[in-house]
């Protein structure tokens, strides 16, 4: 015999069961609907480019539509609030870079997200390092020249592609290892920066390897060293800073996928096996290799993790050594 009360916890026993079973059952056919993949920039670049390549491998993997949306402004911030502000459902997700996922929290004073406690990792697509060239207004042939030219007392300035940019911290690590003051002269983009460096109008440039490799080879500027510890398959013959004696000197633009921060663990296991899947595709792994991408040394959520606490904390120490005040 069964009492009430005993009758009314089986009861409640049952519910439950059938509501996990019921939400489990749901997120297992994840997913029902298209999914959104913010990119916070605006159309047109190449990093836009590759997203949407990303976004037609995800398509592929998931069998559902998903759709590209650029929210471009601020440094990136804009898309990176959009993100961190949505459901955490697994139907929104960010193509992210260093400055969403590390930096911007140190160069702005107000921020309604961080990169750590507002999303969920997904997966590290890889890197794209940088290089430091001078144009015709520069007449430095190589990193020793350079540094004494600056040290002679002649002004110099370098170009970026924007404030927070890698290429704008770049030239602050150049700066501070080398113990030179050169200018920075922020633009709108890697495009312009690199206009005004072929045309003269700034002596030096931190642009990455896509932007610079074509103007490199073409003789139009010269290459003095690239950012990162590894040389660039772009260009494999220009030497890294660090084996020119700025040893340690690492920088570069990361890219990777994260969702906010809440999302099902399941969900985000789905994604990072389709991501993982997609970049095996030739067509993605072909567009990755000519944009100089280096692939990133893990594809698990854990690595993302590491690497953005890793960057951030990286990022904040170096800026609050060079005395940068935060916007």
């Amino acid at each position: 015999m069964i009492l009430p009360g005993s009758a009314r916890r089986i009861g409640l026993v049952v519910v439950a069961g059938l509501a996990v079973a019921w939400g489990t059952m749901a997120r297992a056919e994840y997913p029902d609907r298209p999914v959104k993949l913010v990119v916070p920039f605006a159309a047109g670049g190449p990093t836009d480019a590759l997203a949407r390549n990303l976004a037609e491998g995800l398509r592929v993997q998931l069998k559902q539509t998903v759709v590209v949306e650029n929210k471009g402004g601020a440094g990136a911030n804009i898309g990176a609030e959009y993100t961190a502000n949505s459901p955490a459902d697994g139907y929104t997700l960010m193509f992210g870079t260093s400055g969403p996922l590390a930096i911007n929290v140190s160069l702005y004073k107000k921020l309604s997200y961080d990169p750590i406690k507002s999303f969920e990792p997904v997966i590290m697509l890889g890197k794209l390092p940088n290089v430091l060239s001078v144009g015709p207004a520069c007449p430095a042939k190589d990193l020793k020249e350079l540094i004494a030219y600056a040290k002679a007392g002649n002004k110099l300035s370098y170009s970026s592609s924007g404030v927070g940019a890698s290429t704008h911290l770049s030239g602050i690590l150049f700066n501070s290892e080398t113990g030179v003051d050169l200018q920075h002269v922020p633009y709108r983009g890697a495009a312009p920066a690199m206009t005004d460096l072929i045309g003269g109008q700034v002596p030096v440039s931190f642009s990455d390897v896509y932007t610079s490799a074509p103007h490199i080879k073409a003789g139009t500027i010269r290459p003095i060293g690239v950012t990162t510890i590894e040389r660039t398959p772009l260009l494999p013959d220009v030497p890294t800073l660090d084996e020119l004696g700025l040893k340690g000197f690492d920088v570069s633009v990361f890219f990777g996928i994260v969702v906010p921060k809440g999302t099902p663990p399941e969900i985000v296991a789905k994604l990072n096996a389709a991501f993982r899947a997609a970049i095996k595709d030739p067509a993605i792994k072909m567009a990755m290799d000519q944009q100089g991408i280096i692939p990133a040394q893990s594809d698990t959520p854990a690595y993302l993790a590491q690497f953005m606490t890793s960057e951030t904390a990286h990022w904040r120490s170096v800026l609050t050594q060079v005395g940068f005040e935060s916007q």
